[in-house]
């Protein structure tokens, strides 16, 4: 075993938590994740800090609460001040490198006004190498299908779409469909990247270029992730009719009269941002078409998990797997129809608990923890794993000690999450909604028994989940749960105050024995 482990951190795009068969999933099926959660632990009840794209991975890799690192769009930067744990991982003599993308717009008071970094959100998290870039437009996928005679590289804007109409289609989709695309299983992006990086690893060895020393790999995978198309066999492995239909209110209308921003949503999210090119908004679909689209997805789920087999037999057989920390998370989830909606947005868990499984060198003790863990936990937990100290401003707590049976005396006893809806450009939110910019936001409290949800410029949420799992039934003007509202919202307001930045505040310059620093546990917050 080599002195200090390999790390391999994956990410499966919009991966909803409770899609593994290792969980009792009655149609997906993982059997590839499933056996490395047999080798390592599975975090049963793990959620993400924030959504969408961008907000997400920046908690992911800084550690931070979006209420710190204040990425809030897909397109806000990402201060530079804040480390990641690439910026971490290279004190320890680390080169963290990446394949896919991190969703991270640069700080433009680092970039020079005409940099082509300023016009995009698929830009670089601080201190990440970069192998294979693969953002959305998967361009280098596309070349590489190219040189098949599978998709023409001369097209752009809209007319990238092409490749995800069904094979031989000249229409664009009228609708939900479970036909594959000219692209087969071993063609998909995800195979593509799973292949560049079996390569470097490859390389590697060959050029001898590893010298002794560990590697960090960040594969960033972008499925599941919209679109919502997939290729043989897969696209028929589980049958719609086979499908559960979504949680939901009895009817659209009685869905919209939870809160105005449901309402808001609900009549803007449109089909084409889930099955491109195909018209109407979510709301609308029919059973059919929500089983339909549910049913591919998990065969999304299904080819993106024979990816991560493909890349653990290889690090088996070159002999890296038992040397390997493995981490493999999402950076939110999808909603997949629960309350008349998909994609990731507002309050619902469907949108925000997500996978982890982590895999060390050492054979764990617990194969499973059902403790509540956050998104910002896993760059603290690689930190400790690498022999690195986390820096005081990060929020999460490292999760290694529960591999090896040390559980704390004080964890947290509830997971936040935070979603903010404004639209910088458009100004939608703020009309529609009659909200100044800054109050487009809101923030989430849930534990075991409750949910509670701030809006800082509309009415509260308050759901019972010990009676209504499904959050369909907003108690937040019940009498007989005014107080727990208050309590709900004392405990909102203390755990803001305990996480806000803390990147000096550990610091005393006048103590009497000289210039201290501490760095207290968070304990339950």
């Amino acid at each position: 075993m080599t002195l200090r482990p390999n790390v391999l951190l994956i990410t499966l795009d919009q991966f909803r938590g409770d899609c593994l068969s290792a969980l009792g999933h009655p149609s997906v099926r993982t059997p590839h994740l499933d056996a490395l959660a047999g080798d390592g632990v599975l975090f049963s009840d793990h959620w993400a800090q924030c959504a969408p794209c961008s907000p997400g991975r920046a908690s992911l890799l800084t550690g931070l609460y979006q209420m710190n690192h204040r990425v809030l769009r897909n397109g806000t930067p990402l201060d530079r001040r804040h480390p990641t744990v690439a910026t971490e991982a290279r004190k320890a003599g680390y080169d963290p490198l990446l394949f896919g993308y991190t969703d991270q717009s640069a700080d433009p008071r680092k970039v020079a006004a005409g940099n082509p970094r300023m016009r995009t959100y698929e830009g670089i998290a601080p201190d990440f190498a970069v192998h294979t870039r693969l953002g959305e437009d998967g361009a280098l996928w596309r070349r590489w299908l190219a040189g098949q005679g599978l998709d023409p590289t001369t097209v752009s804007g809209d007319e990238r779409q092409r490749i995800w109409r069904p094979a031989g289609g000249d229409l664009p989709p009228t609708g939900p469909h479970a036909d594959p695309p000219a692209f087969g299983a071993e063609q998909t992006e995800t195979a593509f990247l799973t292949e560049r990086v079996i390569d470097y690893l490859r390389d590697r060895d060959s050029a001898n270029a590893a010298g002794g020393h560990p590697w960090f790999l960040h594969v960033s995978h972008l499925r599941p992730h919209p679109p919502f198309v997939v290729p043989a066999p897969y696209n028929t492995m589980i049958a719609p009719g086979d499908v559960a239909l979504p949680v939901r209110a009895a009817s659209p209308q009685a869905q919209a009269e939870v809160h105005p921003f449901q309402r808001y949503a609900m009549g803007r999210v449109a089909l084409s941002n889930f099955v491109y090119e195909a018209p109407g908004l979510v709301a609308d679909l029919d059973d059919e078409a929500i089983r339909t689209i549910r049913a591919v997805y998990f065969g999304m789920i299904a080819e993106v998990d024979a990816q991560v087999g493909r890349l653990m037999a290889f690090l088996t057989e070159r002999g890296d797997y038992d040397d390997t920390l493995i981490v493999v998370t999402s950076d939110h989830g999808e909603l997949l129809g629960d309350h008349y909606l998909f994609g990731k947005l507002g309050w619902y868990d469907g949108a925000y608990r997500i996978p982890l499984i982590v895999k060390p060198p050492q054979p764990p003790v617990f194969g499973r923890i059902d403790v509540m863990t956050e998104a910002v936990d896993v760059a603290p937990t690689i930190l400790q794993a690498i022999g690195v100290a986390r820096p005081p401003a990060m929020n999460g707590r490292s999760l290694l000690p529960f591999l090896y049976g040390e559980i704390p005396d004080i964890w947290r006893n509830a997971v936040h999450w935070e979603f903010d809806f404004r639209e910088t450009d458009s100004g939608d939110a703020e009309r529609a909604l009659n909200l100044p910019l800054d109050a487009c936001q809101l923030t989430v409290l849930r534990d075991d028994r409750y949910k509670y949800v701030h809006f800082s410029g509309l009415p509260p949420l308050l759901f019972d989940l010990g009676r209504d799992p499904h959050e369909l039934d907003n108690r937040v003007d019940d009498e007989d749960y005014r107080d727990i509202r208050a309590v709900y919202a004392e405990r909102m307001l203390s755990w803001r105050a305990v996480h806000q930045d803390r990147t000096l505040t550990g610091w005393d310059l006048t103590a009497s024995g000289g210039p201290l620093h501490r760095s207290p546990d968070r304990g339950q917050w």
